[in-house]
């Protein structure tokens, strides 16, 4: 049987969720699709570390660990050609959370070398990820932005809105991926539909009990929680959190301004989690829904879908961090299993894209407006 293969680098390639996707993807169809790791590259050396032991165990000099702002593009080229590019690149000034201030903050600017690669080595489709924020920064101004320099570096491109947990996935993780296909190959892209998996169990009790984690699991050590932390738990129920709880009033949290819904959240065991951060102080851990705690690195890795066997490297405060800007293994493999039947010219359950790019005259110039905004 021909064999196809599409060799995928990757820029902010974080401990592997998209990695570990692509490696599982395939498509069959007379020849079989499928896609290998060529090279990667992130700034944090635990990250690398985690990549490295999970992804490219047999070949640890294809990770570059590298601000990328400084990064010479010219040594991922002497590693290996690439057929197909990802990049999540930072989420920080698009998430819903913070100033939002899109391409004008610190991170924002960074999509500019996910561009600056593509122009470079035009791969045949790339796939690029970030938070659902992203649509509405600047008032919208910054996705309009992204999309018109992905267009421009010679690509048609499917962006979408993925609401995970209706994808199998036992969290409410909702992030815009874009796909794109280079202007001269006839392949085009539909977004897959939600209904192969609407009857999956997604609930949190779900992933994290069914199989029991076992004893000797990596990366599950229990959180020391203090004795008020403990105190303040046992007042909130399932789904509730410090703020619609009825706590005592020496527990409650003395905090001005927005009260966050997710700080001392507790999963409802019969719901997808809410969304598993990777950064934040007290209170954003993730809670289970009886014990009062809050989740190992382990049972947050299973609600981001990690197999057990995924080993993270670093600190447990570092492991949190790249569990939670990771994008669900099982989600990326269900994009990129349509990707590679979109090449196979296979027919696969798809739905409407919901984020559509449309080309308007904006002050004489082109610019790019956004429908079907959720």
């Amino acid at each position: 049987m021909d064999k196809v293969n599409f060799k995928l680098g990757e820029l902010f390639c974080g401990p592997g969720g998209i990695g570990l996707g692509a490696k599982l993807a395939k498509a069959q169809n007379g020849a079989s699709y499928s896609i290998s790791h060529a090279w990667a590259t992130d700034y944090d050396y635990d990250t690398c570390e985690t990549f490295r032991k999970n992804i490219s165990l047999k070949q640890p000099e294809t990770v570059l660990c590298a601000d990328i702002r400084n990064l010479d593009f010219e040594v991922l080229a002497d590693i290996s050609e690439i057929d197909a590019l990802a990049f999540g690149f930072p989420c920080n000034d698009f998430s819903m959370v913070g100033e939002r201030k899109g391409v004008n903050g610190k991170y924002g600017p960074l999509y500019t070398y996910g561009v600056k690669a593509l122009k470079l080595f035009k791969p045949k489709w790339f796939f690029a990820e970030n938070v659902s924020g992203i649509r509405n920064a600047n008032d919208g101004k910054s996705f309009d932005t992204i999309l018109k320099s992905l267009t421009d570096a010679g690509y048609k491109i499917y962006p979408h809105l993925y609401k995970f947990e209706e994808y199998g996935i036992p969290q409410a993780r909702h992030r815009v991926v874009i796909i794109g296909i280079r202007n001269d190959i006839k392949t085009e892209f539909q977004v897959p539909s939600t209904q192969p998996y609407k009857d999956f169990d997604v609930s949190a009790r779900n992933a994290i009990e069914n199989p029991p984690i076992p004893n000797d699991a990596l990366n599950n050590e229990f959180t020391k929680q203090s004795a008020e932390v403990i105190e303040r738990l046992k007042h909130i129920k399932p789904g509730e959190n410090a703020f619609n709880a009825k706590i005592p009033k020496h527990l409650q949290l003395n905090v001005k301004g927005a009260k966050i819904s997710q700080i001392y959240k507790r999963l409802d065991p019969d719901k997808p989690a809410y969304t598993v951060t990777g950064s934040g102080g007290g209170g954003t851990h993730v809670y289970h829904w009886k014990e009062n705690r809050a989740l190992t690195n382990r049972e947050r890795a299973r609600l981001q879908t990690f197999p057990d066997e995924f080993i993270f490297c670093g600190s447990k405060e570092s492991v949190r961090k790249q569990i939670g800007m990771a994008v669900p293994p099982k989600g990326a493999k269900i994009i990129f299993d349509a990707v590679l039947s979109s090449f196979a010219k296979i027919q696969y359950p798809a739905t409407k894209q919901n984020i559509i790019p449309t080309l308007a005259l904006f002050d004489k110039e082109p610019h790019y407006t956004v429908q079907g905004k959720q």
